[in-house]
């Protein structure tokens, strides 16, 4: 059986605590995610699915509870503490690409490894590796600019991958393209989930990525429902 990679505990989170505006935006989540699975979560906007992610991610903190990745307790990490632990395990796609304009794609695709002090040669090569992985080949030296929105994705999609994350974290990635270009993102997820055995959790609204998903953990007000 397949290790437990992620783990929440009796996560909740409170906005505005001990106000009038108090918001119960996740209330108990408890949920398992093993290595190797491609899991989305799913329900209606302010069902508290971006919140978790944030709370996995470690882009908020919890009110109270748990979140447990690789056998570490992030919950009590320093900001330092946070951040570190994020560029050496985690990896995040979103909505609307986050690439810089003036930027190859090489060149996107190699930020992360600079951050992480990788010689400049070394990231370009393997940022090549991965945008051909991803069936960019032809567009190495592209900017944003001069390629599709399902191009664009596929670029982020590289970036988050060439740190060799334990978790890639994705909230909406299909939500801006149209139907057709998101069901070639998927399949490029897919293929990677099945190729590199890479763990992926995507939030979304999407029956489309539900449905290539391994499963799918529903909320509702908060709570998971199924």
């Amino acid at each position: 059986m397949s290790e437990t990679i992620l783990e929440t505990q009796e996560l909740v989170k409170i906005y505005s605590e001990g106000t009038p505006l108090e918001v119960h935006a996740l209330q108990g989540v408890n949920l398992k995610i093993k290595k190797g699975e491609m899991v989305a979560i799913m329900g209606p906007s302010g069902c508290g699915k971006t919140t978790l992610l944030n709370m996995i991610g470690g882009l908020d903190r919890p009110t109270s509870g748990k979140v447990i990745i690789n056998g570490e307790d992030i919950t009590g990490y320093s900001d330092t503490k946070m951040t570190v632990f994020r560029k050496q395990n985690l990896s995040f796609i979103f909505q609307f690409f986050n690439l810089f304009d003036v930027l190859t794609a090489v060149e996107n695709v190699s930020l992360p490894l600079f951050l992480l002090r990788e010689p400049t040669n070394v990231a370009r090569e393997k940022a090549k590796v991965m945008l051909r992985e991803v069936g960019l080949g032809s567009r190495l030296y592209n900017r944003p600019n001069e390629m599709s929105g399902g191009q664009r994705q596929k670029v982020a999609i590289a970036r988050s991958l060439i740190t060799k994350p334990i978790i890639v974290l994705a909230d909406e990635p299909t939500g801006d393209l149209s139907s057709v270009i998101a069901k070639d993102i998927m399949k490029v997820f897919r293929r990677l989930n099945e190729d590199l055995g890479q763990t992926f959790v995507l939030v979304s609204h999407s029956e489309l990525i539900g449905s290539l998903c391994d499963r799918i953990i529903k909320m509702k007000d908060g709570v998971i429902i199924s």
